[in-house]
């Protein structure tokens, strides 16, 4: 099947396994590049994003479940059960014409599995800076995201359901990671 996003969004799936599943109790408090998140609330926001895309792509409403996730003890337990359930449903070619309902407008699957693929990665940005573990991050997954998410998240009119502040300028030649987080608001 062409332009068909699932294997990129496995990839982001598996590095942002890989930082929950090694993220330590010490780094739970720590400050993130997401002004409104720490180490701990970013978790329970990455359980919800796991839990929201899914749902989406079985039709559901993802507004249902909230932002962040909290009361989970066990994060890396938490998100392989949601993970399972999530490779179930990718499963299915379907997934990719389902009409699904995302918090910031209505897609088929396909682009919502692209619009996850580029929160993801970004997130998994934000968990390995806040912890220091950028060298643990798949450059070449940034390099293949970087161009959606310019196409899809506009640089002017952030804020509302544009959730992201100001572009931050870094250089042309900046890491593919810096590149994507200074275009979703964040200072690399």
């Amino acid at each position: 099947m062409t332009n068909d996003p699932r294997a990129l969004f496995v990839r982001a799936l598996d590095q942002t396994e890989h930082l929950v599943n090694t993220t330590g109790p010490d780094d739970l408090d720590l400050p993130t590049p997401c002004d409104e998140y720490d180490v701990r609330t970013l978790l329970g926001h990455l359980l919800t994003v796991v839990a929201r895309i899914d749902l989406a792509l079985n039709g559901g409403d993802p507004l249902t479940i909230p932002v962040v996730t909290t009361g989970v003890d066990d994060v890396p337990a938490a998100w392989k059960e949601r993970r399972v359930s999530l490779d179930d449903t990718l499963a299915d070619d379907a997934v990719l014409g389902q009409i699904c309902k995302l918090p910031w407008g209505t897609l088929p699957g396909a682009a919502a599995i692209a619009a996850y693929t580029g929160e993801l990665t970004t997130h998994s940005w934000d968990l390995a800076k806040a912890t220091g573990r950028l060298d643990q991050l798949d450059d070449a997954l940034a390099t293949q995201v970087l161009p959606m998410v310019r196409q899809y998240v506009p640089a002017e009119q952030r804020g509302g359901h544009v959730p992201f502040g100001p572009v931050v300028q870094v250089s042309a030649d900046a890491s593919p990671y810096d590149q994507l987080a200074g275009w979703q608001g964040r200072q690399p």
